[in-house]
Order: C-alpha cells, then sequence, then structure tokens
C-alpha cells in the first residue's frame, strides 16, 4: 500500500466549506485495494491509452467517478451528461486515499493542490509522477469560474472608491505574484501557510496558470477580467445543475442574468487608472474573508498586503483566513467582513437564496478541476 497523506492538505475553498444552499449527489464511498507497483505503468510500456469519452463512460458504468460534493460536483455532472451517463457520483474524501487504492478510478483534483500530491514526491503525496492521465474542465466545454471578488451591493453603493482602491491594489498584488510565483510562495508560507514550502511552490505556479489562461487555452493580460462567455458559461451550468430546495430560489436562480450578479464597472475604472484619480476611500479599514487557509490559492492579496500596495492606496486591510464556521459568502453579506474571494457558482446560488452579493472581479480565468486517473487503468 502506498504511504498515506501524513496530514490532511485541502486549500481549495468550496471542497472544504460546504455550501448550504448546494444539494450534493454522491453515493457513498466503495472499497478497493491495488498497489502502486500495480498501476505505475507508463502509456508506453501499457499501449495507447483510451479516449476521454470511453475512460469517462467506463468509469461511470463502473460507478467509480468521485468529487466532493460540496459545490464543484456540476461540472462532472455536466461532463456525464455530455456523454450520456447518469450524473452519480461516488463521494470522495479530502485525501487522494480513494485515487491510490483504486476505489475510484476516475478521481476529481485541483491543478493546483490535489493534482500535485498524485503527481509529487514531497510531504503529503503519493509519488505517481507521470503514470496518471487528467481530464480538464476547459478542454471538455463544461468549466465554471471559481475564484473571484466580491463584496454586497450595498457596500458597492455606498463605498464606490474603496471597491476601487481594493480592487487596484489587489490586481497589483496578483500581477506581482503571477511574475514572481517563487516569491509569492515564500510570501504566503510566511504568513501561515497551510501546506509545506515545497507544495506551496508548486501551487503557486499552477494558480498563475489559471489566473492568465482562458477557459480556450488563450492568455489572459488583463488580470481580474470578467469575461462574458465564460460567465455566462457559469451560470446556464448552475442553471442546469444546482438545486435549491426553496422554490422561490430555485425560481429567481432560473430568471438571473449576468448584471444581476456581476458588476464590471469597478474592474473597468481600475484597468483605466495609474492609481492616482481613485479617490479617497470612503473606509480605510477593510477586510477581505478568504475560502480557507493562507496558501498560494490566495496569493495575490498576501503580496499585495506584504508590499504595501494597500497601504499606497489608503487602505488597512485585514485578510482573515477561512475554515470557520461562517462561509465567506454568509461573512460578507451580514458584514462581517467586506469583501471576499468565492466561486462564481458560489455567489449565484447564495443570491438566489436572499443574498444581496455581487462580483466585481473574476481572478481565476479557467477552472481548476480535472479528473484524474492511472493510465495503467485506461490503456488499450
Amino acid at each position: 500500500m502506498k504511504k498515506r497523506m501524513r496530514k490532511l492538505i485541502s486549500v481549495i475553498g468550496v471542497t472544504v466549506l460546504a455550501v448550504s444552499l448546494f444539494a450534493g449527489c454522491g453515493n457513498s464511498d466503495q472499497q478497493g485495494s491495488s498497489s502502486k507497483s500495480d498501476s505505475s505503468a507508463s502509456a508506453e510500456s501499457t499501449g495507447e491509452v483510451m479516449s476521454n469519452e470511453d475512460i469517462i463512460k467506463s468509469a461511470a458504468e463502473a460507478g467509480t467517478v468521485g468529487n466532493w460534493g460540496l459545490g464543484n460536483e456540476y461540472e462532472i455532472q455536466a461532463l456525464l451528461t455530455k456523454y450520456g451517463e447518469p450524473t452519480d457520483y461516488l463521494s470522495q474524501d479530502f485525501t487522494m486515499d480513494g485515487f491510490d487504492d483504486d476505489s475510484i478510478k476516475l478521481a476529481s483534483a485541483m491543478t493546483f493542490n490535489e493534482l500535485g500530491l498524485v503527481k509529487n514526491d514531497y510531504d503529503g503525496g503519493y509519488d505517481y509522477g507521470d503514470t496518471v492521465g487528467t481530464i480538464d474542465m476547459n478542454d471538455e466545454g463544461v468549466a465554471m469560474l471559481e475564484d473571484n471578488i466580491f463584496c454586497t451591493k450595498q457596500f458597492a453603493a455606498q463605498n464606490p472608491n474603496t471597491v476601487k482602491a481594493f480592487l487596484y491594489a489587489s490586481l497589483k498584488g496578483w500581477a506581482y505574484a503571477v511574475e514572481h510565483p517563487d516569491e509569492a510562495a515564500e510570501i504566503c508560507y510566511e504568513y501561515g501557510s497551510s501546506v509545506s514550502a515545497d507544495h506551496q511552490a508548486y501551487m503557486a505556479d499552477e494558480v498563475a496558470k489559471l489566473v492568465t489562461t482562458n477557459t480556450k487555452g488563450e492568455t489572459v493580460s488583463d488580470y481580474g477580467y470578467m469575461d462574458p462567455d465564460a460567465m455566462q458559461q457559469t451560470l446556464d451550468l448552475a442553471k442546469q445543475y444546482v438545486q435549491l430546495d426553496d422554490s422561490a430560489a430555485a425560481e429567481k436562480l432560473q430568471n438571473f442574468i449576468l448584471d444581476d450578479v456581476r458588476d464590471t464597472s469597478f474592474w473597468e475604472a481600475v484597468t483605466a487608472s495609474d492609481g492616482s484619480d481613485l479617490g479617497t476611500p470612503e473606509k480605510s479599514d477593510v477586510s477581505i474573508q478568504l475560502k480557507w487557509l493562507p496558501d498560494a490559492q490566495f496569493m495575490g492579496y498576501y503580496v499585495a498586503l506584504d508590499k504595501g500596495y494597500y497601504d499606497e492606496v489608503g487602505l488597512n486591510v485585514n485578510i482573515v483566513s477561512g475554515g470557520g464556521d461562517i462561509s465567506e459568502t454568509t461573512a460578507v453579506n451580514n458584514g462581517t467582513v467586506d469583501f471576499g474571494v468565492t466561486w462564481f457558482t458560489n455567489l449565484i446560488s447564495a443570491d438566489a437564496g436572499g443574498m444581496n452579493l455581487v462580483e466585481v472581479s473574476q481572478i481565476f480565468q479557467r477552472s481548476g478541476l480535472v479528473l484524474v486517473y492511472k493510465l495503467d487503468n485506461y490503456s488499450k
């Protein structure tokens, strides 16, 4: 049996923080047993790997597709629907042990987190190297956007200069982090990283790709761009797969248009600015709630804090770690914090349920979700 995770390292917010508005659709876990020696051969030594379609169909029909079921199962359900399969999946925990022991043949993984643990041999890793393959939600056309910056509509209306100043400094931090991922990883580690230094460095490199590449694989140079096509796709998939128990909330979700849940004016203002025309912040002491503990998923904010970018625009910013009892959407909506980081689907569902949130910038330009499999399991 391969080594287990030495500690629980799951740094994506949605897969750790349950969203009460979402209804999971997972089945119970299955048990299996196999060893790394049974599945470590490369594609070259075992023959040609099956197509994505055949892999997905095979795993779906065997009931071995896994997902956490706390908000990003919708991409998996859309993928299964695309290939004519039922939308059931195994309930996957926050380790990759199910993938490791072969009880989950097609396991969900974030490119910047679990995939690194599967591939690498550092602390907490499973050391599969290049003996695994992935199915990318972006390539499959079912991507849903993840990390953004949001606040309440009321806060944005009452504090427009504060929103612009915060957004300007945050995007400056993201630009620096993307251009200097090694330094950004070190900064995150110093602020109380929840993962090892090696995994932090891996994360920073992978997060940079999500910030600078869109769902079509094209380079994005305008950090925080709110791509209408990608946002519309996320909204459309949310309407199809998010299940809300309250009938009024469900009807509201179906009637949403993008302008109900996003405001591009702040992003447009700050990207056209050199920082000198942002105006005096109405509120100088502000806070932002993350989805999880300090790590490179949020490196732009830690860089902005560390480099003094928030100070430059007249803000004193407190970065609040996630992982507590209150979700980031609730914390922002009730005024505990001023800004938050969430996934676009979370915000859509929260607003359908009665909150009054608005996205002001889209940090991740593509989905970080993949399904990972052992090449040896799907070689012809």
